[in-house]
């Protein structure tokens, strides 16, 4: 796992996050009276930051460790786990708490695109003799790949 794009992959994802909530944030403050306040509390960035790099993280490591060859079986892994999590998530959230479809759709739009992000700047790299770099498969119990 490359820590240096790792940490560029999480600032990404803030920025991108920033401007998908600038860009929404007065229809959420429509349908949700917690977004009203349009202030930012100091300790917000650097929240987010770690939120980022916690997920930039986990997607490097699955992605390093699942066999990815490449940045776009690094894409298609972001999309699974959106699917997997955030979609399921944000869905159980409109069924079981009455959370608007909308304000769901919006935080969903958020997540895929830094889980995209994410995996594109993280995922594995081919060098210049063809090889996959960060690419390593799960360990058997018999010690084997």
């Amino acid at each position: 796992m490359d820590l240096r794009r790792t940490g560029v992959a999480a600032g990404a994802a803030v920025v991108a996050s920033g401007a998908w909530y600038a860009a929404f944030g007065g229809r959420l403050a429509e349908l949700d009276d917690a977004y009203a306040d349009p202030s930012t509390p100091p300790w917000l960035l650097p929240v987010e930051f770690a939120r980022s790099a916690t997920v930039a993280t986990a997607v490097a490591a699955l992605a390093s460790r699942s066999g990815a060859e490449g940045p776009a079986d690094a894409v298609r892994l972001g999309l699974g786990l959106w699917a997997a999590f955030p979609a399921v998530l944000l869905t159980g959230s409109v069924v079981h708490e009455k959370v608007p479809w909308q304000q769901a759709a919006i935080h969903a739009g958020d997540w895929l695109v830094k889980l995209l992000l994410i995996a594109a700047i993280t995922g594995p790299r081919r060098s210049a003799q063809g090889t996959t770099s960060g690419t390593r498969r799960w360990v058997s119990f018999g010690g084997r790949t």
